[in-house]
């Protein structure tokens, strides 16, 4: 995973709700989670109470390896994005455990965005200190 991307003094911090805690400490500790279930092995996000197969509450928190494909992006211009000098890479990012998630691209500028590239997990600090994960372009085996 790559280490943190340049602060933006501005971006917001993440809403902390109780069943999302856990993804935000790991994230802030500078790791990638997602959950799992200790009844049926199944991992999901977003963060909630139960399983969403076999209703299990046993909640366990399973590394991810934070390689993805962008599935989707976008840039929005108007509105501004709140909490961005300039308008952000917004892409749906599937990693390689299957899970999906809507994110930030950085460090590719907007015309070489594209549906399949290859993508790795980073952390960008909030305007509160906090680290959420981002995405950058895979650096080349």
């Amino acid at each position: 995973m790559s280490g943190d991307t340049n602060p933006n003094p501005h971006r917001p911090d993440p809403i902390m709700t109780v069943d999302g805690a856990p993804f935000w400490r790991a994230a802030n500790e500078g790791r990638f989670v997602a959950q799992k279930c200790g009844g049926c092995g199944r991992l999901w996000h977003p963060p909630r109470a139960i399983c969403p197969d076999c209703l299990s509450k046993d909640r366990q928190e399973q590394e991810l390896s934070g390689r993805g494909t962008v599935v989707s992006w976008v840039m929005p211009v108007h509105p501004a994005a709140f909490g961005f000098n300039e308008p952000p890479i917004v892409a749906l990012v599937e990693v390689e455990e299957g899970l999906r998630f809507v994110t930030n691209v950085e460090g590719v500028p907007a015309d070489q965005m594209r549906i399949g590239m290859k993508v790795e997990v980073g952390f960008a600090t909030t305007s509160g200190g906090n680290r959420i994960p981002v995405f950058h372009p895979a650096k080349e085996a």
